[in-house]
């Protein structure tokens, strides 16, 4: 009877180191999700901030509910109307505010840096998208998204030993 005892004392003391180890590593994992904005209004083409058309309200819904078992620890949006209503359902859902940024101005090393161990959502556009996630692999891995596509999502993550992988889904 000791004997099985302590087995069973051995076996959850292993159980739980394990499971403290795997914690571990998610908590040293980060995570970014990249989308390109929504379907925009095309009807005006000097509009150089046009807002997003029904389909592309629908689209932002479907992200939100895409991401709503994702716990999100912060959210980025180039600031513009079409980017932003797209972050927006998520933002809300998430009870996240949408962060700014500016795929010019921006500084790799240092939002790497910020958002170390999150996980992310930044939402760009057909060319700052792919740019975004080659600048953090550091190579030219991804082109600009086809204008007509706007169900892609890439999927990088960095784990604690700065191994990076990607991926790129269709979510429709």
């Amino acid at each position: 009877m000791k004997k099985l005892l302590l087995i069973y004392l051995l076996i959850i003391t292993f159980s739980c180191a394990k499971a403290q180890n795997e914690t571990k590593l998610n908590e040293e994992t980060t995570t970014y999700y990249l989308i390109r904005h929504a379907e925009k209004d095309k009807s005006d083409a000097t509009n150089k901030d046009p807002n997003l058309i029904e389909k592309g309200l629908d689209r932002a819904e479907k992200w939100s509910n895409h991401f709503k078992n994702i716990d999100l620890d912060a959210i980025y949006s180039t600031n513009y109307n079409r980017t932003m209503a797209t972050a927006s359902p998520t933002a809300t859902n998430q009870e996240l505010e949408i962060t700014p940024y500016s795929p010019n101005t921006l500084d790799i090393k240092t939002f790497l840096d910020e958002t170390k161990n999150q996980t992310v959502l930044i939402v760009g556009h057909s060319n700052t998208t792919p740019a975004f996630v080659n600048k953090i692999l550091g190579e030219e891995k991804y082109e600009s998204i086809d204008e007509a596509i706007n169900s892609k999502l890439f999927i990088v993550t960095i784990n604690s030993e700065n191994k990076i992988n990607s991926k790129v889904i269709e979510v429709d």
